[in-house]
């Protein structure tokens, strides 16, 4: 079996996926330079409506068949009620044999994503996460395809490579029009940032915009725009905005998760590139929003303005975009209802494209041009490799997301997690499953001191700046066995040889495998 450049032992070959293993962070040209699309030209009468009757009689006039591509994107997160929808209507006409190809797997439970699987409507899924039942009936051996997991960067990448064509897109929109122009940034059930979407209404083969409030020609902004749609369908509702932000976006009160979110904003502080026009990714984790908090004190102390923020957006930000602390916020998804309303009243609260964001091989991406990018992870190795996917028994707890993109595109990327859970270490000798190649990480921050990594590009920097402040700078490798001083030695999980997923790194390449666990 070949051996990747993170040291994993990979098959040469997974049923019909040919692996390319993973050969370090310096991205190979592409095998192809010409960019695929499923899209098609159509020669539509003027003037008319492509408002469609229902789902079913959409999804007849689009030509799904068996064995066919559909998409999703996951803006409306937990509060998504497309997804269940539109797979419901595909089993009443007895379609069959899917690959299942949303941005991300969103944890709907009524109907669940798993009896779908079950009964064989869907049979392929290719997604940034499957956390929740399906994650758990994945690690389990439910599928007999393995699920193909990639970062938000790779997968236009795999779209625009031909990888992952898209037959039929269907886009989950709180305003259309009835020639198809749409958004999630008004009506009553507004999302916020369409940009996991973009992709999908550009290149899959038919669209088919849902919404729930149609409004007068033209929809206005309009995200979509009516020449990449075929399709529209007015349901009940499309989604629950309170639910966006469900389990994403709680302001933390642990004391010791707090004292990491302060450690980072004041790494961030000591770095010489803290200065006017910065720029910085801090997500939505709670670690994460208490670290967006500190890091506008910190700005307000020294007088410095950030030029761009960038990623999913949030209340908090937009606060201190309120404040005048930042000037511009680029935000591919929006996590709660005030960042989804700030895209309309803000004109410097800018919806992008999530391919324009984090794909490698497009003419330039917009993590090329950050700073800081603040990471969590489940846990980190003494190579500072990270794992964002898998929890300490297996299960499957989280999403690739931008991690692994974030931290290789950012000058300084800090991956921030305590070094317990419980009993369970999250300082380990080797991850359970690699998502971020180490190399890319340059500190791990938590509450026992900070580990910088002398294998990163910017190592000496970071070194010299740090050691002008009173910040506690240990090794990994302490961190490790401080780690295993509370909860011992962790047991090694124990798998069959079948893989159950497949870890693509951002340039597409497999820099890890997820094999069913022995149970």
């Amino acid at each position: 079996m070949p051996v990747n450049a993170v040291g994993r032992e990979l098959p040469e070959r997974i049923g019909n996926y040919i692996v390319k293993p993973y050969q370090g962070i310096n991205a190979p040209e592409p095998t192809s330079k010409k960019v695929v699309s499923n899209r098609v030209l159509t020669l539509r009468p003027a003037g008319g409506s492509k408002v469609i009757g229902t789902l079913e009689e959409a999804i007849e006039a689009s030509g799904l068949q068996d064995g066919m591509t559909i998409s999703f994107h996951h803006s409306f997160r937990e509060g998504d009620l497309i997804v269940g929808q539109v797979l419901t209507a595909i089993r009443n006409l007895g379609i069959k044999d899917l690959r299942f190809a949303p941005s991300a797997v969103v944890n709907i439970k009524n109907p669940s994503i798993v009896d779908f699987v079950r009964d064989g409507t869907i049979t392929r899924i290719e997604a940034s996460g499957i956390r929740g039942e399906l994650g758990d009936a994945v690690i389990n051996g439910l599928m007999d395809e393995p699920v193909i997991l990639r970062t938000h960067g790779a997968r236009p990448r795999a779209i625009e490579a031909g990888e992952l064509e898209i037959d039929v897109a269907f886009i989950g929109a709180s305003a259309a029009d009835e020639y198809g122009n749409a958004t999630g940034q008004i009506g009553p059930n507004a999302c916020g940032a369409l940009g996991y979407s973009f992709i999908d209404a550009t290149s899959a083969g038919k669209v088919v915009v849902i919404t729930d409030y149609l409004v007068n020609y033209p929809c206005v902004p309009a995200s979509i725009s009516q020449q990449y749609v075929d399709y529209v369908v007015v349901v009940e509702q499309i989604g629950i905005p309170e639910k966006i932000g469900a389990g994403a976006t709680r302001m933390t009160r642990n004391p010791r998760d707090l004292m990491i979110a302060k450690r980072i904003a004041d790494v961030i502080a000591a770095s010489r590139l803290f200065e006017n026009d910065f720029s910085f990714q801090t997500g939505a984790g709670s670690i994460s929003i208490a670290c967006t908090n500190y890091l506008a004190e910190r700005m307000e102390e020294r007088g410095i303005k950030a030029r761009f923020a960038l990623g999913g957006i949030t209340a908090n930000i937009v606060e201190i975009f309120n404040k005048g602390l930042v000037k511009v916020l680029e935000g591919s998804q929006s996590f709660d209802a005030v960042a989804a309303r700030a895209i309309v009243e803000h004109p410097n609260i800018v919806e992008i494209d999530n391919a324009v964001y984090s794909n490698i091989y497009g003419k330039g991406c917009m993590l090329d041009k950050l700073n800081f990018g603040v990471l969590t992870a489940l846990e980190v190795d003494v190579d500072f490799n990270l794992n964002i996917l898998t929890g300490s028994s297996g299960e499957m707890m989280g999403g690739l997301g931008g991690g692994p993109d974030v931290a290789a595109g950012s000058d300084i990327s800090i991956a921030a997690l305590p070094i317990v859970r419980g009993r369970t270490p999250s300082v380990v000798n080797k991850v359970f499953t690699i998502c971020t190649p180490g190399e890319t990480v340059a500190m791990v921050v938590t509450e026992a001191g900070i580990a910088l990594n002398p294998r990163h590009k910017h190592y000496e920097m970071l070194r010299d700046d740090m050691g002008k402040t009173d910040l506690k700078i240990v090794s990994i490798e302490s961190l490790r066995q401080l780690a295993e001083s509370f909860t011992g030695k962790p047991k090694q999980i124990e798998c069959t040889d079948k893989v159950v997923c497949i870890v693509e790194y951002r340039d597409g390449t497999v820099i890890d495998v997820i094999r069913q666990i022995k149970r």
